[in-house]
């Protein structure tokens, strides 16, 4: 088993789709009418050893939440362009750090247990990443896994595979949760091709449409498959994943916590 483990936690985001909360949705609390911000659960429930927390939007709410929290580690991503730049800005903390494996999770997935952790961890033996796939009951808007065998050989996302047949759509049942476990020396090998691969998109930046630069963490899956190196997953359950991101599913993520603790 690998000892020393380096957690990245992306809390940098808008959450836009929670209405009528107006801070960085990581401080939510899990505990209706508690103060329990569900980033302490991922907190918590991460690995022990450093972590890294990534932020941007309302970063002062995030410092305040964790502010009594051990190991961590704050960097900021200077501008709001993907899961990828995310990586890019936690560059020079990862070369400076001795952990073997880093696990990178979402800030608004609190349910995901420290079992589930460590079995993507277990992946490494085999693997160079692990990715933490689920099967959904309906695949919605989620990147999906083309797998060989027990291989991962890229990430296909909702705007490209909406065009497949529905033949062609059945063939893929594996969703991406956005959470990884990968082997540091790796990762940083493999950040300057991340940022020397944006993708150009067009978002709305002051009422007017503007192309901007942003990275995908999902990019590495494919760059690493086509060099050769191991890309496993493991399944979680659906609701293990569950990403908070409106007040429908934190009610729905509040009574699953609550089930636990009984």
């Amino acid at each position: 088993m690998i000892k020393k483990v380096l957690s990245i936690i992306l809390a940098a985001g808008r959450g836009t789709r929670m209405k009528g909360y107006q801070k960085n949705k990581t401080t939510i609390s899990l505990l209706s009418g508690y103060e329990y911000p569900i980033i302490l659960e991922i907190l918590k429930n991460t690995p022990p050893g450093n972590k890294v927390i990534v932020v941007n939007y309302k970063k002062e709410d995030v410092f305040k939440a964790t502010r009594h929290s051990r190991w961590v580690i704050y960097c900021e991503q200077p501008e709001l362009n993907g899961t990828g730049g995310a990586i890019l800005a936690a560059h020079d903390i990862l070369k400076g750090m001795a952990e073997e494996a880093v696990i990178i999770t979402m800030g608004d997935v609190p349910l995901v247990t420290r079992r589930t952790y460590y079995n993507l961890i277990e992946g490494l033996r085999e693997n160079e990443l692990v990715l933490l796939g689920f099967i959904p009951e309906k695949k919605r808007q989620y990147g999906v896994l083309e797998t060989e065998g027990n291989k991962v050989k890229r990430i296909i996302e909702w705007n490209r595979w909406k065009e497949f047949s529905e033949e062609e759509q059945e063939r893929y049942n594996i969703c991406n949760s956005g959470i990884y476990a990968v082997n540091r020396k790796t990762l940083l090998k493999y950040i300057p091709v991340l940022h020397s691969m944006p993708h150009i998109v067009t978002k709305e930046r002051n009422g007017v449409p503007t192309q901007i630069k942003e990275y995908f963490l999902t990019d590495l899956v494919e760059y690493m498959y086509k060099d050769g190196l191991s890309v496993g997953y493991k399944i979680a359950d659906e609701t293990e994943v569950m990403g908070i991101d409106d007040p429908s599913v934190l009610s729905k993520a509040r009574g699953i916590f609550i089930s636990k603790r009984d």
